[in-house]
């Protein structure tokens, strides 16, 4: 997460704490699956997503 959710709608916050991210600058690994990019895609904004293989 590269911005803090501090001042964001609750359905923000609660999408963020459930892909795991609870503070700025952490990194969580998930699958790639269509909810995972759903949710991410409503943090577009807040979020840096990059592809490990």
């Amino acid at each position: 997460m590269t911005r803090s959710y501090i001042g964001q709608k609750d359905k923000i916050k609660k999408i963020a704490r459930s892909l795991g991210l609870k503070r700025p600058n952490q990194f969580v690994l998930r699958k790639d699956t269509p909810y995972i990019k759903g949710m991410i895609k409503k943090l577009y904004y807040m979020v840096k997503v990059e592809e490990v293989e």
